[in-house]
């Protein structure tokens, strides 16, 4: 008997994010003044059950929640029992991620008010004509052909800094299983170049914000606090599709990506702060990973320790050490005599301590577990063959 049993591709969880036209702006700012007050009163309400002075103190679930709130869509004029259903269970689950007896008021007017939220479930937004359907209200999408044939899971409506709102859908797909057409790659992050790979591959820095940076200041010195938001949205979306161009490249190209740990969080405690966040190291790795499980590739992300000053040739700590040694992008190895690029070299150590299962710190590292360079085969020929002739 032959089974008839295939395996399937794995699948994941990904976002639509659809802006929203703007004609629905207003309808939405409205009721999102109602899921805060919805959610203040789950705030306020939890933490009085877990603050009493009594032996009934209690920690209230999203069950609870949904329990006290019923019959309050009658007070509300745009959401209904569902849209405060799902603002209960989202608040409990924040709760207790924060580990809190409360989270923060959202706020609804003023300078300090509160980016609009306003979350649903998936049986609480319809597909209608040109656009979708939400609490008795149509709205239309941009992009909205990207909605055909998907079915959606309880999603929300979020307001950007900008005053613009999204549409939001978690989706499942199912990965593309294809065969990179080249093995591995290790890629080291930096400044001035962000990303370095082992095959010498670079993402140049963009400095985007220094690149708007006259602008900015000149909108914020005039008061014109809209235009300063569209500045950084714009320096935002251009270093995210700089990152995204060069993580669907890697994704295309390889099969394994392997980064290295450093952290942006340390790093903008410096003097270099303003060039750590505009390299965007933490969204670069993000891309990767998802497009690599969409793609059904492998990505690693190792200890870098020692990278830098290590040889990725014969393995020994010859490189340029210290701060003065940042100054130093070329040098040449002291026992193997093989000159390196300082970015290059280290994306190399990036993808041998991932081979051997442990990162390079030391003389520890197994470089029997690798397969030598040309440039290091021809060189010990060239020792072997003068011993042979002495």
């Amino acid at each position: 008997m032959k089974s008839n049993n295939t395996l399937m591709p794995p699948s994941f969880t990904r976002t639509l994010r659809l802006k929203v036209r703007s004609e629905a702006y207003a309808w939405l700012n409205a009721a999102a003044m109602e899921v805060n007050e919805a959610f203040n009163y789950c705030n306020e309400t939890s933490y009085k059950a877990a603050t009493r002075t009594d032996l009934k103190r209690k920690w209230l679930t999203g069950f609870d929640l949904c329990s006290l709130t019923a019959g309050a869509s009658q007070y509300f004029e745009k959401i209904g029992a569902d849209t405060i259903q799902s603002v209960c269970n989202h608040y409990a689950q924040k709760r207790q991620a924060a580990k809190k007896l409360k989270l923060k008021w959202r706020v609804s007017r003023d300078a300090r008010r509160s980016l609009g939220w306003i979350p649903f479930k998936a049986a609480s937004l319809k597909r209608k004509g040109r656009g979708v359907r939400f609490a008795g209200k149509c709205m239309r999408v941009f992009e909205r052909e990207r909605l055909e044939g998907v079915k959606w899971q309880g999603g929300c409506f979020a307001q950007d800094a900008v005053g613009d709102w999204w549409l939001c859908l978690p989706v499942k797909v199912q990965a593309e299983c294809t065969i990179a057409p080249q093995e591995e790659v290790g890629i080291d992050l930096g400044i001035k170049s962000i990303a370095v790979t082992s095959d010498g591959d670079r993402l140049e820095a963009g400095r985007w914000t220094r690149r708007y940076a006259e602008k900015l200041a000149s909108a914020q010195r005039r008061g014109h606090k809209r235009q300063a938001k569209l500045i950084h949205r714009k320096i935002a979306r251009c270093r995210a599709d700089a990152l995204h161009v060069f993580s669907r490249k890697m994704v295309a190209k390889y099969q394994k990506i392997v980064v290295g740990d450093v952290s942006s969080l340390k790093l903008v405690k410096t003097r270099m702060a303003k060039s750590v966040l505009d390299s965007g190291w933490g969204t670069l790795k993000r891309f990767l990973a998802y497009k690599c499980e969409y793609a059904a590739r492998s990505f690693e992300v190792t200890n870098e320790r020692y990278t830098t000053v290590t040889c990725s040739d014969c393995g020994a700590l010859s490189g340029p050490r210290g701060v003065n040694g940042l100054i130093v992008r070329f040098w040449v190895c002291s026992d193997c005599g093989e000159l390196h690029d300082r970015d290059v070299n280290a994306a190399r150590n990036t993808l041998i301590g991932s081979r051997c299962r442990t990162s390079v710190s030391g003389n520890e590292s197994s470089y029997s577990l690798i397969r030598p360079s040309n440039a290091y085969r021809v060189r010990e020929a060239g020792l072997e063959s003068a011993r042979t002739a002495a």
